[in-house]
């Protein structure tokens, strides 16, 4: 039994360690309070349905599996259930109590393009908790002295000799990774957006006017790259906030990178109390 759970310990935790060197998601349902089961049985279930471990009863796993399930699509980071809130059938198991928790590692955003824009969203993102990566073909635009403050210490500073090369080797596995094409030209968006559509991260979105855009992503499908790929694109990139300064700017592609990931609509929080 003892070499069992041991076994059992391993798998989730070395599965776990996959699920964040993947930029993966996965959520881990631990029993805390039973009358009938061990405590402290464990139940990983990852983004593709798969799960490990055991809870001490094979309904039980069967119900916290569709339950995780729910609880990958929300937006919290852990949540505390009953049994019988989700799964009402299980009589035995009712009063047990269940946390599930949310595997994900940092979010991760890689920003082509260091300019005034692109210096505001790699500051802003990294202040509130983004694993960011600046990116830039001019060295002086990415010196760590134009970084210093605290929260900026841990931007990652690229001098890129390729765009291409440089957000790919940024973006990594993909999962996860957002990429933010702020450069200076239509040269460098379209060597950014090429590399990053290959990448796959979850989220790219480009700057520029309706007009630029267009131009940039209408060559690219010339080019014979998916249409269905292209059409996810968020370009121009971020939120309709009246943005001026690049402050703002930044703020609203931050804000797009945010709601995306966490799904969020992007209204008006109020907008219920003048429909």
């Amino acid at each position: 039994m003892t070499s069992y759970k041991a076994e059992s310990a391993k798998q989730i935790t070395d599965q776990i360690r996959r699920v964040l060197d993947h930029g993966s998601i996965a959520v881990l349902a631990t029993l805390l309070e039973s009358e009938t089961l061990r405590i402290g049985g464990k139940l990983l279930v990852s983004a593709g349905g798969d799960a490990i471990g055991d809870l001490g009863d094979a309904g039980l796993n069967n119900a916290a599996i569709q339950e995780a399930r729910r609880f990958m699509r929300l937006r919290e980071e852990a949540k505390t259930m009953k049994v019988s809130e989700f799964a009402p059938e299980l009589e035995t198991a009712g009063d047990s109590l269940l946390m599930f928790e949310r595997i994900e590692g940092e979010p991760r955003l890689i920003v082509a393009g260091a300019g005034h824009v692109g210096a505001s969203l790699a500051r802003l993102a990294a202040l509130v908790g983004y694993d960011v990566a600046l990116i830039d073909d001019r060295a002086e635009f990415v010196a760590r002295e134009l970084f210093s403050n605290k929260s900026e210490q841990t931007i990652d500073l690229i001098v890129a000799q390729s765009w291409s090369d440089a957000l790919c080797e940024a973006v990594g596995k993909g999962r996860g990774a957002s990429v933010a094409i702020v450069t200076r030209g239509h040269k460098q968006d379209e060597d950014c957006l090429r590399a990053a559509i290959v990448a796959r991260p979850g989220y790219i979105g480009m700057i520029g006017s309706k007009r630029r855009t267009t131009i940039v992503l209408e060559k690219l499908r010339e080019e014979g790259f998916d249409p269905e790929e292209l059409k996810k694109v968020r370009a121009p990139i971020g939120l309709d906030i009246g943005a001026v300064s690049p402050e703002e700017v930044a703020l609203a592609i931050l804000a797009e990178i945010v709601a995306e990931r966490r799904d969020g609509s992007g209204a008006s929080l109020s907008a219920w109390r003048r429909a």
